[in-house]
C-alpha cells in the first residue's frame, strides 16, 4: 500500500507532549504500515485507558489528560489512526474506511495484549 510518512522533525518541540514516540511497523494485516502510539503508566496496571482521537486531530489532543491518568497510577495509550499524526498516511482516498480504522484498532489491542480497557474517545474515534 502505497503511504506517505510525516518527518519526525515536524513534531520536534511539541509543548506539554513529552511522551516517547511508539512504532509498530508489524500490526497483522497493515505490514506496510508504520502505527504511532504513546504508552505510559505502569504495564501491570489494573486499567488501560485507551484513548482515541477523532478527525483532524491525533494522538497530541490527550496531552492534558496523560498527567492525570499518570498521577492516578493507570496506564495510558494512545494510538495515531492511520492518515494522522505521525501515523503513516495511506495515499488512496478509498482506503479510509470505517472498517479499515475499527480493524486497525482491534489489531492494535491485539497486538499490545491490552487488557480491561477503558475508552477514552473523541468525535469519531470513538
Amino acid at each position: 500500500m502505497k503511504s506517505l510518512r510525516t518527518p519526525e522533525e515536524r513534531f520536534s518541540n511539541l509543548p506539554n507532549f513529552p511522551y516517547k514516540p511508539q512504532y509498530i511497523e508489524n500490526l497483522r494485516d497493515y505490514e506496510d504500515l508504520r502505527l504511532h502510539y504513546i504508552d505510559e503508566g505502569p504495564r501491570d496496571s489494573e486499567v488501560v485507558f485507551l484513548c482515541l482521537h477523532g478527525e483532524p486531530t491525533w494522538s497530541y489532543l490527550y496531552r492534558k489528560m496523560i498527567p492525570v491518568f499518570l498521577e492516578a497510577g493507570h496506564r495510558i495509550v494512545a494510538p495515531d489512526f492511520f492518515g494522522f499524526g505521525r501515523s503513516d498516511k495511506p495515499v488512496e482516498d478509498d482506503v479510509y474506511t470505517f472498517n479499515f480504522h475499527r480493524n486497525t484498532i482491534l489489531s492494535f489491542i491485539k497486538h499490545l495484549d491490552l487488557h480491561n480497557i477503558t475508552l477514552v474517545c473523541q468525535d469519531w474515534g470513538g
